[in-house]
């Protein structure tokens, strides 16, 4: 059976175009939302008081790739902390935007330390922790006025461990009159929604202008993240920060967070992420940061550093050859990015493979940009090497690895432009 032009297109199409929104500012340059690209967001674990550790560690998720990072301002001693942090960063190099996580005493805090205020470029107000009842109106106005007073944006940032009872108490007694009722899930999810919503609108009330409000409503379920975000979405055009609070460690939460979040991006929505991981004892901060990229990537939704194919190994493969390879090329890519970056366009899309045998092995090869096909148990000890398609050389011998990976370097300096430097 012949299928049409938009049936065929209909079967085999990319991800949904991202949904509309209103453009933020952050910063002096950073967009997110309208037409911006999807930015990738981290957070500290410092203590902000310890500025030069603080500062490093914000450098690090930069340089990983994190285009937005997050620091604790829950204290005054951390308040007064923040201007120092950005100096030090600014010392360094690093651009990176700061956003501001207050709780309970934000109103205390933005008040009393100006400085700080300033400084950060975004501020994140919990609306269930500002306080209660009439407290909890001023409170809230207290920091929006600040944010509208510096032209700072604002991520108002609902999260269902501390959801807002009142506004609880109210959506269930809304539900009790309803002829058909949500069930328990559904009534907190409606309660996540319309926290986050009431308090934008009573942001802008405040005269925060409306292109600088960002929302989230943080779980840590993946059912539940999908069906908030859906609505959020439906009922509003305000940028979205997708994150699944609480994600975990290790595989659990890399596979949680990618799960829920990539159905959502999948649909075009969401304008920031973060991968709210656990680290590993010992482990580095920076893993969120590869895993929201590399989620992004393997979507096609942006390249930030050529990804490599490897085959998962078999009965053909008892060698740990290829596994090495693959992980020795993969590191040198990462390594090397940063500077490849500097100076050449479009290297961030290309492809690498390394195959394990004869089987697959240069077919994948070929679809890369450069790939090799290693030899298997009880094949030939030849790895022939694939250019853009092309079978380039066989290498053999003891320097295999090597020998790869200088191919890959003069692939790099002959196939992409280099960037032209201003002379000022």
């Amino acid at each position: 059976m012949k299928m049409n032009d938009s049936a065929v297109n209909s079967a085999f199409g990319g991800p949904a175009s991202r949904r509309k929104t209103r453009s933020v500012t952050v910063g002096q340059v950073l967009r997110l939302g309208g037409d911006a690209p999807v930015v990738i967001q981290s957070m500290t674990n410092t203590d902000t008081v310890d500025v030069v550790k603080t500062a490093i560690q914000c450098a690090e998720l930069a340089r990983a790739g994190s285009e937005l990072v997050r620091i604790t301002v829950n204290t005054p001693e951390a308040a007064a902390a923040v201007p120092k942090i950005r100096a030090h960063l600014d010392a360094m190099g690093v651009g990176v935007p700061l956003i501001g996580d207050f709780h309970y005493n934000g109103h205390r805090l933005l008040s009393d330390y100006p400085q700080c205020a300033q400084v950060l470029d975004k501020y994140r107000i919990n609306p269930g922790n500002v306080g209660h009842g009439k407290k909890r109106d001023e409170q809230f106005a207290q920091m929006i006025e600040i944010a509208a007073r510096y032209g700072k944006p604002v991520r108002i940032g609902v999260n269902w461990g501390s959801l807002d009872q009142d506004l609880l108490a109210r959506i269930m007694d809304e539900n009790a009159r309803r002829l058909q009722p949500l069930d328990a899930v559904g009534v907190m999810r409606e309660a996540m929604v319309a926290s986050a919503l009431e308090s934008a609108a009573k942001a802008e009330d405040l005269g925060l202008s409306g292109d600088r409000i960002i929302l989230s409503c943080k779980v840590s379920g993946v059912q539940d993240l999908i069906a908030i975000y859906r609505e959020l979405s439906r009922r509003s055009d305000y940028p979205l920060h997708l994150g699944l609070t609480e994600a975990g460690m290790g595989s659990k939460g890399i596979v949680a967070s990618t799960a829920a979040m990539a159905v959502l991006l999948q649909e075009g929505i969401g304008d920031t992420i973060r991968v709210s991981l656990t680290p590993e004892p010992g482990g580095k901060r920076t893993q969120e940061v590869v895993v929201a990229q590399e989620m992004l990537q393997t979507m096609g939704l942006r390249a930030f550093t050529p990804m490599v194919t490897a085959c998962p190994g078999c009965g053909r493969t008892t060698s740990s050859f290829f596994q090495e390879l693959a992980h020795s090329i993969q590191e040198h890519v990462r390594d090397n990015m940063p500077k490849w970056r500097g100076e050449y366009d479009g290297v961030e899309n290309m492809t690498l493979a390394v195959m394990g045998c004869v089987v697959n092995g240069p077919g994948e090869s070929k679809h890369a940009n450069i790939g090799i096909s290693l030899p298997g148990t009880g094949e030939a000890p030849a790895a022939p090497v694939f250019e853009d398609g092309v079978k380039t050389v066989t290498l053999r011998g003891e320097r295999i690895a090597e020998e790869f990976t200088a191919i890959v370097d003069r692939y790099v300096a002959r196939t992409y432009q280099r960037k032209i430097v201003s002379q000022s």
